[in-house]
């Protein structure tokens, strides 16, 4: 079986990497640039070190900013109408994993019409054309998706999260610059940096992993959790690595997938408006105790890299029970809480478990599940 491995065209990392925006655009001969973005992003003034590349090359551009946490098949539409009002050529997609998610499917439908609806777009959706040229600049560590060839969209209607998968909607430049980070709030820094972590971790164990990706999750794992604390301090330090780190993670989910906790996530995030780095960040190490029995001997490589004292010295199970202790020491140094009390409702438990089971993440789980088992696995966490 052949493996396939995706990845941006180009791609710049380090500080001051935004520089580079303005070369690519003029390589292209793009003139008016779609700048999607969170209102935060904005506001703080971040922005300004991309506007200011713009302004002295002699693009236009416009602002798109109506973009939720968890965005919407409207925000999705309004965008869509907001790119061909302004006659827009390129997309710069500035933020976090909303607004790349967001952006992804804009550019889809912009050169793929025929998916206007959005919803049509789940899965695996037979798109002909590639997206419209979009540079991806990540101003949080943790969802990858500037690299990634996945998106996910709510369906507010039917309280759901449905997740596509689409080589045609990779940015063709990612630009990650951890100086676009600095003003990321603790909260988000330590939500953001637990999916990152789950990305690697599920992507590490999935079924589907591979020789290419089991490199890439590995050495994002040991970035990850050298850096988290560091990042949620503001480090620079711990910035760069984190922004490092999560890119590599995407390297490697992207191509293989990830399993039941990012299945189980998304449901809270859909239902609740629960930010995806909490839900993740809270459901990871439960995942690993019901997942250790079929790939609970792959839990010795995450635990070295996380650096877990005297693992070579243990057997397989103290192994595997010391990675999921420092997982857990991890989310809990960085704020994240240990359950879903106070979010979790017990009569949501059967829609959200027939949910998860349904997500598109759910078939990569190394240990195959079932409804009853997933309502088993939220309840134990009320």
């Amino acid at each position: 079986m052949a493996n396939r491995i995706v990845l941006n065209p180009v791609s710049y990392h380090g500080a001051g990497a935004v520089k580079e925006i303005g070369g690519e655009l003029q390589r292209r001969g793009y003139k008016r640039a779609f700048i999607a973005s969170g209102r935060h992003v904005v506001k703080s003034g971040e922005i300004k070190k991309i506007t200011d590349v713009l302004d002295e090359i002699g693009v236009t551009y416009t602002f798109f900013t109506d973009i939720k946490p968890n965005p919407s098949i409207e925000n999705v539409q309004n965008g869509v109408k907001a790119f061909q009002e302004f006659n827009a050529d390129c997309i710069i997609a500035v933020g976090g994993g909303s607004v790349m998610d967001t952006s992804k499917a804009i550019g889809i439908i912009i050169n793929n019409p025929e998916f206007a609806d959005v919803r049509s777009l789940e899965g695996v959706a037979p798109t002909k054309k590639h997206a419209v040229f979009t540079i991806a600049v990540p101003t949080t560590a943790g969802t990858a998706a500037e690299v990634t060839i996945n998106y996910v969209i709510t369906d507010v209607e039917k309280k759901r999260k449905f997740v596509c998968v689409d080589v045609n909607d990779i940015p063709e430049v990612a630009v990650v610059d951890p100086e676009m980070m600095y003003s990321m709030p603790v909260a988000l820094t330590a939500a953001t940096g637990m999916d990152a972590l789950t990305h690697a971790i599920e992507g590490y164990i999935t079924k589907g992993h591979c020789e290419i990706s089991d490199m890439f999750h590995l050495e994002a794992i040991r970035l990850i959790a050298k850096n988290l604390r560091a990042a949620v301090k503001n480090d620079p330090e711990g910035r760069k690595g984190m922004a490092l780190g999560q890119y590599i993670a995407g390297m490697g989910f992207s191509n293989v997938g990830l399993g039941i906790v990012h299945s189980m996530a998304h449901g809270l995030s859909a239902l609740y408006d629960t930010p995806h780095g909490v839900a993740c960040a809270i459901l990871l190490p439960l995942g690993l105790e019901y997942n250790a029995p079929v790939s609970g001997e792959r839990y010795r490589a995450i635990g070295k890299a996380m650096e877990v004292p005297y693992i070579d010295s243990m057997n397989d199970e103290e192994a595997a029970k010391a990675t999921i202790a420092a997982v857990k020491k991890l989310g809990a140094d960085v704020g994240i809480p240990a359950d879903l009390k106070g979010i979790l409702k017990d009569e949501d438990v059967q829609f959200l478990s027939e949910s998860a089971f349904a997500d598109a993440c759910c078939p990569g789980n190394p240990r195959d599940t079932s409804v009853e088992e997933i309502a088993a696995l939220y309840r134990s966490l009320m």
